[in-house]
């Protein structure tokens, strides 16, 4: 099982997790404080209540008269108003507290993600992170702050009742009182169920929820492999699972609510069945035998919501745990000491990148590099070419410091790169990905995503350069045109040209193309090399491409096989050689001349 996939936690209580997640309520101990007096009061305005309805009993309405009525009507009134004040202060208190620890659970989350090394993010799912600062976040939030309402509320009102009970009369206060434990022991029984089943059912849900998004996106190969069946059945299978978890829960919760209501009207025939003839032998008054009819009703209450809200607690410690995971994680990758000092005195950058006896591997598998060699002057363009799995991502990847070297050292200007921070480095750094990434926005936004201080002039200029103006002005509302979410309202070759733009306007020393035309026409293939051209004047720059035609104009190209170098020249050398650049170039040219006669008859 992967770390994402409903993780076993812990099902006893953790008193270290919940000290560990105390450090989110710090910022609101006082607010948490005036909430608990708050909800110690109302509980206890909801235990005197009876005791009015005792005074009416006793005083106006066994003796029939109304002498002193206006007043106790008042009294009643303005305990009431009361009352309705601390709730309405309480729901308003409770929700500032509630959005404000979900707010900062979430900033946490965020600004953990933002110092996590890359190698996180290639082994957790984006799905998993969401749903840590979402739900997760939210149930704590929800859970914590209005948890201790229901607790302290809960606590508060059966004190003041068995109190209450006690002071009206001891003896018959011990009788129905004994109906407490078993009560209490049910609702702690019943919630304990429901609890792992609700688990299950999540789990399964999760489950059910996986193979249904799988089946809508893997629909056509389904088709295509005859699987119609096979997943019929596996779907079947899952979701009856589910439907069969969720039954039994919901017959533990339909169980729940009848045993505690039966218990709680055990504890009304006990306080009538002795208080009757107690009350009319004199020694009960009615009102205090109304007043204990009301109290057992109402006592169950408080007993379930506390019951209720160890188990909402018990089910929010899974999101303690899988959130803490997220905020606690500590990157791969960190700055050495000093390392800020250093950065601070090398402004500048030639650009000239060395990779020296470097070795690497991913996890726990096979070396990728392994005394690894390459020497870039500054202000050249390499290209990378090879097989998929040769190394050629692997570079790059180690080049912006998304991973670091297992042996050996990268040196930029002769200084190895972990001698400064991170930030000094990809802050020099232009990176155009394969698949273009645009955020929702307009087209001016998204440039100036490469440098947030940029002018408009700038971000203009920065189109212009790469040859996105003409098609930008062309656009509905030129550079304010709506990119659409991920960019969806433009083609792929228009994305990748905003692409560069934005990082031409960071104006990076080393400048990275991850397989920047693969998917792209020929037409736009042209105009983004001739874009790219321009560029990478004056730039150090590493190009990756299967497309060979797209490597051409580099200074150098370098051919690797299994994290080695197999041939490295400019392309008429390679071309000279008649080597394995020569064979795989001449196979590409053919299949594409091809290709291009396939569609020119067709």
């Amino acid at each position: 099982m992967t770390r994402w996939e409903d993780e076993e936690f812990h099902k006893k209580w953790n008193f270290a997790l919940w000290r560990r997640l105390a450090r989110f309520a710090v910022p609101y101990r006082w607010a948490f404080v005036l909430l608990g007096l708050v909800m110690m009061a109302v509980g206890c305005i909801d235990a005197v209540f009876p005791l009015l309805t005792k005074t009416a009993v006793d005083h106006f309405m066994a003796p029939g008269t109304t002498d002193g009525l206006v007043g106790f009507g008042l009294t009643y009134l303005g305990v009431a108003i009361v009352q309705a004040l601390l709730v309405w202060f309480m729901i308003q208190h409770a929700g500032g507290i509630e959005q404000g620890l979900v707010h900062d659970l979430r900033k946490a989350g965020f600004g953990r993600l933002q110092r996590l090394s890359f190698s996180y993010f290639d082994k957790t799912p984006g799905g998993w992170i969401l749903t840590r600062l979402t739900s997760d976040a939210n149930r704590l939030g929800e859970t914590i702050s209005w948890g201790l309402v229901d607790m302290t509320w809960g606590a508060s009102l059966m004190v003041a009742i068995i109190t209450a009970m006690l002071v009206l009369d001891w003896r018959l206060g011990l009788i129905t009182l004994t109906v407490v434990p078993p009560l209490a022991w049910a609702s702690v029984y019943f919630q304990g169920k429901m609890l792992v089943w609700y688990r299950q059912v999540k789990k399964l849900g999760s489950e059910l929820s996986a193979t249904f998004s799988e089946g809508i996106q893997g629909a056509r190969s389904a088709k295509v492999l005859g699987r119609e069946e096979g997943n019929r059945l596996e779907f079947r299978y899952k979701a009856g699972r589910l439907r069969d978890a969720a039954v039994k829960s919901a017959w533990f919760s339909a169980l729940y609510l009848p045993v505690v209501l039966t218990l709680g009207s055990l504890g009304t025939v006990l306080a009538l069945g002795f208080g009757t003839p107690m009350a009319v032998a004199g020694v009960l008054t009615v009102g205090t035998l109304v007043a204990f009819a009301a109290y057992t009703v109402q006592f169950f209450e408080p007993v379930r919501e506390l019951a209720r809200v160890l188990g909402e607690l018990q089910q929010a410690q899974t999101s303690a745990e899988r959130l803490l995971r997220l905020v606690e994680t500590e990157p791969e990758i960190v700055d050495a000491e000093g390392s800020e000092a250093a950065s601070a005195l090398h402004q500048r950058v030639e650009g000239r990148v060395r990779f020296e006896n470097v070795g690497f591997g991913y996890g726990d598998g096979l070396p990728v590099l392994e005394g690894f060699n390459l020497d870039v002057a500054a202000g050249s363009s390499i290209a990378l070419v090879g097989e998929t799995g040769s190394g050629k991502s692997t570079l790059v990847n180690l080049l912006c410091r998304f991973y670091e070297p297992t042996a050996g050292r990268v040196l930029i200007d002769e200084v190895d790169y972990r001698a400064r921070t991170q930030h000094w480095l990809q802050t020099r750094l232009g990176y155009v990905l394969q698949t273009p990434q645009l955020f929702r926005g307009t087209v001016r936004d998204n440039i100036r995503y490469g440098r947030l201080d940029a002018t408009d002039a700038e971000v203009e200029a920065a189109a212009a350069l790469v040859s996105a103006e003409p098609f930008i002005r062309n656009l509905e509302h030129g550079f304010e045109t709506d990119v659409g979410e991920g960019g969806s309202r433009l083609s792929t070759g228009q994305k990748q040209l905003l692409s560069l733009a934005r990082a031409v306007l960071a104006d990076p020393v080393l400048f990275i193309l991850d397989e920047a035309t693969s998917s792209v026409d020929t037409e736009t293939e042209r105009l983004i090399q001739d874009a790219v051209e321009v560029v990478l004047k004056g730039r150090t720059s590493f190009l990756i491409a299967h497309r060979l035609s797209t490597v051409r104009r580099a200074d150098r190209i370098v051919l690797l096989d299994q994290g080695r170098i197999v041939e490295d020249g400019s392309h008429e050398t390679l071309m000279a050689r008649r080597g394995r650049y020569f064979e795989l170039y001449t196979e590409q040219f053919l299949d594409e001349k091809e290709k291009q006669l396939v569609e020119e008859k067709g």
